[in-house]
């Protein structure tokens, strides 16, 4: 009895045991948990902390490195296009009454030269004084001035411009060493990012606004190799130039375009990410002017029609449309027909992206281009040419891009598709044998051409009253009229509805 009262004795310990042994595991469980919740309470709570209460420091530390750009530019008004001064006796009082109406114009023909001024931004890179700002901001300038922070003017020599990205270097010189800032990556950015912009809107001077990046590799027809980082930040008229900063207080962009139907900030901003700025700030440092590497090709979309009948898994890649004749490519092998898969190991996406890949690549490297010919992948070897001494020679457009290229680049925002008459079109589309012009095979619809009424069939006959024959001399026409910073170009169609004229907004933002 004893023993079975120990036993029970026994049985009684041993469930205690094991319900305090229960109970510790739940409590170590818990613990755990709690750890656990902590270190992620923590480390939400660290992420939140790069959002700064306040950008005040980073603000008074970066400001110094920011100039102001002021240029001067002389009008010749001999160059006046309009009306003359009707002709009457001196003295006569309507000689005057039109004189003052044309001088309120500023248009007085033949009139003396008149001074222009424009401000813009800059940023300082280096201590002995280099300035980056847009090319637009001193374009066509017979003076530029550097304003530093304390109302300091510095008579700046232009050292490079590079109109294909918009980029251009100025040098100052001073017996101090100025304030500057460095480069950031801004392949590491993410949409989402806080960012800091600050410039000279309006002429107001330094202002400082924050926002993030909306969206990165935005195309907005402005060049060749467009791959903006979109922002929210307020980026107005004057700011362009100037830097957008991470929270390192590096550049990451270059703030160079802005979209607004109202000439203000409506929250969508472009910068020139760094990663392409960077090496073109560089070359101009170094030769006063880009050396971009040359492949020598002329491509086109791959879309998913033409990918399935060349036998490709995807709409990807580079279309050849033609090699230049004794050219990089041409001698490595590369043919009209190809699509360019990868360029020196990296793949190539879409079009777009190859152009931007050959020229941030050096001149006379040997790099090897990934193809898609006749079902088959091979590797051929690419010795680079140069972009330049090529343009030089006249072997490319002047945007180094093709025709075709340059025609979807302008084109595709206004919403056109455009194709050379041939007799096949002009049967499918009932066309008169005599009628010239480029054809329209389609209008996508909500587009700008379609809110016009533009139609397929339609043929333009004119572009800003020159008569057009090619898809790439409306390319042209229309990259000359944004170029004159007019908002519209003015097009002659024929088509089923008879000849008519149609003002086509080309504004890109």
């Amino acid at each position: 009895m004893g023993r079975r009262l120990g036993s029970a004795g026994q049985r009684v310990s041993s469930l205690a045991t094991a319900r305090r042994f229960d109970t510790s595991i739940y409590l170590r469980a818990f613990l755990a948990l709690l750890v656990l919740a902590t270190a992620l309470g923590l480390s939400s709570l660290a992420r939140a902390q790069n959002a700064p209460q306040s950008f005040a420091d980073l603000a008074e530390r970066l400001s110094p490195a920011v100039v102001n750009i002021s240029t001067t530019q002389t009008i010749d008004q001999r160059r006046f296009e309009g009306p003359d001064i009707p002709q009457f006796p001196p003295g006569s009082p309507f000689e005057e009454f039109f004189r003052e109406f044309f001088d309120e114009r500023g248009r007085i023909p033949n009139g003396p030269p008149q001074r222009a001024t424009s401000l813009g931004s800059g940023f300082i890179i280096d201590a002995s004084g280099y300035v980056v700002t847009n090319n637009h901001v001193i374009a066509g300038a017979d003076e530029i001035n550097v304003i530093l922070q304390d109302d300091t003017s510095l008579t700046a020599e232009l050292v490079g411009v590079d109109d294909k990205t918009d980029l251009a270097v100025l040098k100052v010189e001073t017996d101090e060493p100025l304030p500057f800032v460095p480069w950031g990556d801004s392949d590491v950015m993410r949409v989402g990012d806080w960012v800091l912009a600050i410039g000279n809107p309006f002429g107001l001077g330094g202002t400082v606004t924050a926002g993030i990046i909306s969206a990165r590799a935005r195309d907005i027809n402005a060049g060749p190799y467009d791959d903006f980082l979109q922002t929210d930040a307020s980026i107005n008229r004057g700011n362009s130039g100037g830097p957008m900063f991470n929270l390192a207080g590096e550049v990451i962009g270059i703030n160079t375009a802005i979209f607004s139907p109202s000439g203000g900030s409506v929250g969508i901003g472009f910068a020139i990410p760094s990663s392409l700025a960077q090496p073109v700030v560089e070359q101009l440092i170094e030769f006063g002017r880009t050396r971009r590497g040359w492949l020598g090709v002329r491509i086109q979309t791959v879309t998913d029609e033409i990918a399935e009948s060349l036998g490709l898994d995807s709409a990807r890649g580079a279309l050849v449309a033609s090699v230049t004749p004794e050219g990089p490519a041409e001698t490595a092998g590369i043919e009209a027909g190809d699509v360019i898969l990868e360029f020196d190991g990296q793949e190539v996406e879409e079009m777009r992206r190859l152009p931007r890949l050959v020229a941030e690549t050096a001149v006379d490297r040997e790099v090897e281009v990934e193809i898609f010919r006749q079902g088959e992948i091979r590797t051929v070897e690419v010795e680079l040419g140069e972009l330049e001494e090529a343009e030089e020679q006249g072997l490319l457009s002047a945007d180094g891009s093709s025709p075709d290229t340059m025609v979807e680049e302008n084109l595709h925002t206004l919403g056109l598709t455009l194709t050379a008459l041939t007799e096949e079109t002009r049967t499918q589309y009932n066309l008169a044998p005599d009628l010239e012009g480029v054809l329209i095979t389609n209008v996508e619809p909500g587009s700008a051409a379609a809110q016009k009424g533009l139609q397929p069939g339609e043929v333009i006959v004119e572009v800003g009253q020159e008569q057009v024959a090619e898809p790439a001399d409306v390319a042209t026409r229309v990259a000359e009229a944004r170029d004159a910073g007019r908002k519209s170009v003015l097009l002659l169609l024929d088509g089923p509805g008879g000849i008519r004229f149609v003002a086509l907004n080309v504004e890109t933002g």
